[in-house]
């Protein structure tokens, strides 16, 4: 065991210039190699790739990867590559010619690692191929996609335990940065695993901060929080809607921000351009949808945006975790409203799925809006809903400043009341417009004038009126009777509070909610120890490299690699070894440039 753990050092210097193993890694490796089926649920930028890597690297034979997007498996791969390991991928995107030369390859053992798509699985040529291969490790990765209770269920990932017919020696891992219990247990069906070994990494980000406020001007509460964090930074920005994301990002480009839409709906080439372009450019602004997704594996995203509300914890946790996987500072911001709250509740009932399906979809959403209305440490509730338990963070923006909460239990009778006496048949902005005594042509119409519930709350405004309705909904206070008219209806438990016999408390609507926190929330710029200067002149030969090879700045060296040699000035080949994420292969390849960068500064 010990000449094992030895050797599994030594290939994790050598290729990927680590010098120990992370988290859970190194017990999940040793579960593959003793040959038993294992689950690995760690957090996004937690090394689950490794976890499957230096078991390919270990055992003979080929490790066969399931990835669900084609940018991802060639952004493994060519990461692979540029550490000096033979690895392919095989999809719709080769020619046949192509196709037959890596066949070549993996027949005579010059390739390790194999990266599929799910649905090549069941094609003639993959069945065939596998035949011939001596496969040693099947990996699934983004394995929350087998299960029908995962937030990105994938109908093809159903069939991956066919390939134990087809690769009967070979152990299988499951890898996903989130699966609750359940979620795990379904995998574990799907995938045949029987006696298997399951480790659950802390799902913990401390590296990124978390902020949430009520919607009010979108474009303008983005270009704020982007002005004040984020200047000279690449980030993503997610909307709901695909016109969403265009629009958005149009403006952002027309307040001078590189800035690029990605949506399903736009063209194969053009989502291939502006992938490419997120990789090669430094400060850049992806808007998009969620399609926009797994296919991410840049490091130095410091900033994650959402301007709708996920559909649920495990896509929140998913998106912002695409922020900080270099382990710098970050920041996950988000902005919400109770449209939100009504258009995917709208889009679980509309769909044709079981009841017990909707009802855990209602679950999730709900506690996506319990996280939103928070008024308590951001993480710790966040890590609860994984049945992870941690104290207060203090680095989210309700520890850095906690909300004023204030008595609104009058407003929450008056609300009440006009639901009632309206007939339970009408929806918030109608409501709040009988309630701030709007004199619409609606209103008049239907007499709704003439209530006495008319005016009775035009002392606050329409935006602290949402807050109140949110509240009231999350709290189960009221629900939404029906979808099509998104017309609000009591429920039983509001008679207490319609009574006065228990308190409605809501956090007070302020209009700038990270005013409190903005002189201790700042960008966190990762200084390189006083020696800028020297991490702008990296970055510039980075960039001149990743012009002149066509390789993502990122996949040559990660900043963490570069601060590490503006703190340490590694004077040989040797001294470069021993920075953070360089190996021989990497050494070999950019160490003489990067040394006489070094050595003229320190002239």
């Amino acid at each position: 065991m010990e000449k094992r753990k030895e050797k599994l050092i030594d290939l994790l210097q050598e290729n990927f210039g680590y010098d120990c193993f992370r988290l859970e890694q190194e017990n999940i490796i040793n579960s593959i190699l003793d040959g038993i089926d294992t689950m690995a649920i760690m957090p996004t930028g937690g090394g689950k790739s490794l976890c499957y890597q230096i078991p390919a690297l270990y055992l003979d034979g080929v490790c066969l990867v399931i990835s669900p997007l084609i940018s991802l498996m060639q952004d493994q791969v060519l990461g692979l590559q540029q550490n000096g390991i033979e690895a392919a991928f095989l999809n719709s995107t080769q020619s046949f010619e192509e196709k037959l030369e890596i066949e070549r390859k993996l027949v005579s053992k010059e390739i390790k690692i194999l990266y599929l798509a799910p649905e090549a699985i069941h094609a003639g040529f993959i069945q065939n191929l596998l035949n011939k291969l001596d496969v040693s490790l099947i990996a699934v990765d983004e394995a929350h996609c087998v299960s029908q209770w995962g937030h990105e269920f994938r109908a093809d990932y159903t069939r991956l335990c066919e390939l134990r017919e087809l690769c009967p020696n070979a152990p299988m891992v499951a890898l996903t940065a989130t699966a609750d219990k359940r979620t795990r247990k379904d995998i574990a069906n799907q995938l045949k695993f029987d006696h298997y070994n399951e480790y659950i990494s802390s799902f913990d980000r401390p590296n990124i901060k978390y902020l949430i406020a009520e919607r009010t001007d979108e474009l303008k509460q983005l270009h704020d929080f982007i002005q004040s964090f984020h200047k000279e930074d690449t980030g993503i920005v997610y909307c709901l809607s695909r016109k969403k994301v265009e629009k958005v990002a149009e403006q952002l480009r027309g307040l001078g921000y590189n800035a690029i839409a990605y949506h399903a709906g736009l063209s194969s080439d053009v989502r291939t351009h502006h992938q490419n372009l997120f990789n090669q450019e430094e400060k850049i602004i992806v808007v998009a949808t969620v399609a926009f997704g797994m296919g991410i594996d840049r490091p130095d995203v410091r900033f994650v945006a959402h301007l709708d509300l996920p559909k649920s914890v495990e896509n929140y946790y998913q998106e912002t975790g695409r922020a900080g996987r270099d382990g710098n500072p970050s920041n996950a911001w988000m902005i919400y409203g109770l449209a939100d709250v009504v258009k995917n509740s709208r889009m679980i009932e509309m769909t044709e799925a079981h009841e017990t399906y909707k009802k855990f979809a209602r679950h999730k959403l709900d506690f996506m809006l319990s996280l939103c209305e928070s008024t308590s440490c951001r993480r710790k509730q966040l890590l609860g809903y994984f049945a992870e338990k941690i104290e207060d963070c203090g680095n989210c923006d309700n520890c850095l400043d906690t909300p004023e909460l204030f008595d609104a239990t009058v407003y929450a009778q008056k609300f009440l009341s006009t639901v009632y006496h309206t007939g339970e048949f009408y929806g918030a902005a109608y409501l709040i417009d009988i309630l701030r005594g709007s004199k619409n042509a609606k209103v008049l119409e239907k007499g709704h004038d003439r209530l006495s519930v008319y005016g009775i709350g035009k002392e606050i405004s329409k935006d602290t009126w949402n807050v109140v309705i949110r509240q009231l909904l999350t709290q189960n206070f009221i629900t939404i009777k029906n979808w099509e008219y998104r017309n609000f209806g009591l429920m039983a438990k509001c008679s207490p509070l319609l009574k006065g016999e228990e308190k409605f408390y809501i956090r007070k609507l302020v209009n700038d909610r990270f005013q409190g926190v903005r002189k201790k929330l700042k960008s966190d710029g990762t200084s390189a120890h006083g020696r800028d200067d020297l991490f702008e002149k990296l970055r510039s030969l980075r960039r001149e490299i990743s012009l002149e090879t066509n390789v993502p700045p990122y996949v040559i060296f990660g900043d963490k690699s570069l601060h590490d040699m503006c703190l340490f000035l590694p004077k040989s080949m040797d001294d470069l070894l021993m920075v953070y994420g360089v190996g021989k292969s990497k050494q070999e390849k950019y160490g003489e440039d990067f040394l006489r960068v070094i050595k003229e500064y320190q002239v």
